[in-house]
């Protein structure tokens, strides 16, 4: 009669000795043997044992036990197999991960990944790894023609692109920050006579990617003295629109700074056209200096009958001379409600578009800012398009007729 086999004694972590612990874990870390081996070679019961023991008493980070495995020159043919068929698997996992991110990608966010990167992903992988273009078509099921037809449509892209770019430093030379939009409009009717396909929106990605977007700038400096004894006038743009051209005339003063030192422009521009009527730069917010602005923009008016010349409540504006000059021209004076900025906001953003667009370089002196204000103040008039006046000049509005205008500029 044959004995039956006796049950295996359990055995607990009490039963290894620590000699017998530290063996194993040298063995493991040597590379001699993984520590499922081990598990299995000495008998040693329970799934992770020996990796209990690896982390206390090992040198090697055992905390992802997956990273420390048998160097591949000890492995036994049977070894080999099983891990090449496993990476093979790793691998064939990770690209149906990555194809499903794919198509996930292009069908709910249209990223189309696969049609706008899969030539230059070639090309790249060509470069590092030496492989065959037919290869590369082969595993994705591309002919090779529809990739040397989309090299060809790539090499005519930047062909375009790069004559656009020419297009638009041609004309930043006059506006050097001429933003985005008034660029396609100016340049629209010459993409079309060149043939080159590009929308607004393409418009603005090409020149994000070469640099050339144009950030706003941020500053404000206080250049109004309005608590005076001097004599105020009421508002009388307040809840009004203008209507034609040299109804109201608006004011305003802005600092420009030269090398030398800070100066002070004066304009007074058409409400309606947005036309720069009249400018002086001075050294100084003298009343005297001031006033030479308005005397240029009457110079320059073709009527002034029932004309409203609008203001801030600065002291230069209700001096004795400034006043005068208006009254000599007949024009009637209108002023702001305390210092609020946006009670003047057309002459205030005039302001800002050309200090912000045109006068952006530090001259050296006052008689070369005069020069620069001079030939920008004629590119505003006669070359800017404006939101406001439904992507026309300023001087082009002052001429015609009448038109319902927006508020935006």
């Amino acid at each position: 009669m044959k004995h039956s086999e006796q049950p295996r004694k359990k055995r607990t972590q009490r039963d290894y000795n620590l000699g017998f612990k530290l063996s194993v874990v040298s063995q493991v870390e040597k590379g001699e043997m993984t520590y499922k081996q081990a598990q299995k070679a000495y008998g040693i019961q329970g799934r992770s044992t020996v990796l209990v023991w690896l982390r206390k008493h090992g040198t090697l980070d055992w905390s992802k036990p997956l990273q420390h495995q048998m160097p591949k020159s000890k492995e036994t043919p049977a070894q080999k197999i099983k891990r090449l068929e496993r990476e093979l698997s790793d691998e064939k996992l990770k690209n149906e991960i990555l194809n499903t991110m794919i198509d996930i990608s292009d069908s709910q966010y249209g990223t189309s990944i696969r049609k706008k990167l899969f030539i230059s992903t070639i090309q790249r992988i060509r470069q590092q790894q030496k492989v065959s273009l037919s290869r590369c078509c082969r595993l994705f099921g591309i002919s090779r023609q529809a990739v040397y037809q989309s090299q060809r449509r790539s090499l005519f892209r930047s062909q375009q692109l790069s004559q656009v770019k020419y297009l638009i430093q041609q004309v930043r030379m006059d506006m050097p920050r001429l933003g985005t939009r008034k660029l396609y409009f100016l340049l629209k009717q010459e993409f079309d006579r060149q043939g080159i396909k590009i929308g607004r929106d393409a418009l603005f990605d090409y020149l994000r990617t070469e640099s050339m977007l144009i950030k706003p700038k941020r500053n404000y400096t206080k250049t109004t003295h309005s608590k005076h004894w001097l004599r105020k006038h009421p508002n009388l743009m307040k809840d009004t629109s203008p209507s034609r051209p040299e109804e109201f005339f608006v004011s305003d003063i802005t600092y420009i700074k030269s090398r030398e030192r800070t100066h002070y422009l004066s304009l007074v521009t058409d409400a309606y056209s947005r036309k720069i009527m009249g400018y002086h730069l001075s050294d100084d917010m003298s009343a005297e200096n001031v006033v030479k602005a308005i005397e240029m923009a009457t110079h320059n008016t073709k009527m002034t009958k029932n004309l409203i010349h609008h203001s801030d409540r600065g002291l230069q504006y209700c001096s004795a001379i400034y006043q005068s000059e208006l009254k000599k021209h007949q024009i009637i004076p209108s002023m702001t409600d305390g210092y609020d900025c946006y009670q003047n906001a057309i002459a205030e953003r005039i302001n800002g578009i050309l200090k912000g667009e045109f006068l952006i370089n530090i001259c050296n002196n006052g008689k070369e800012l005069k020069k620069l204000i001079q030939e920008s103040i004629e590119i505003y008039n006669n070359k800017r398009p404006h939101l406001s006046l439904n992507m026309k000049t300023p001087n082009f509005i002052h001429n015609k007729k009448p038109m319902k205008l927006t508020s935006s500029v």
